[in-house]
């Protein structure tokens, strides 16, 4: 953050961590997209990506509940042909 408002340079934090010059300026690079990407994110965005990922994710669980009730079920006939 010191970088981004001039109190220090990349060379002074590389030499203070012990990293490259190039490691910092790499860092404060994608530092500078991430920031400018969520400024250019509309709250409208954020909120359709998340209902996107909420919907992926209940899909996926309830592909599982499909599933865990199949193998119970399975499991279930195993172990009545295995008693028989």
């Amino acid at each position: 953050m010191d970088i981004l408002k001039g109190k220090t340079t990349a060379a002074e934090v590389a030499r203070q961590h012990d990293l490259t010059v190039s490691e910092v300026e790499r860092w404060i690079d994608e530092a500078q997209r991430n920031m400018e990407n969520g400024f250019k994110s509309l709250p409208r965005d954020i909120r359709e990506q998340y209902e996107s990922e909420l919907r992926d994710t209940k899909e996926a669980l309830g592909e599982a509940h499909v599933q865990i009730h199949a193998l119970k079920r399975f499991k279930r006939l195993l172990d009545e042909d295995e008693n028989s």
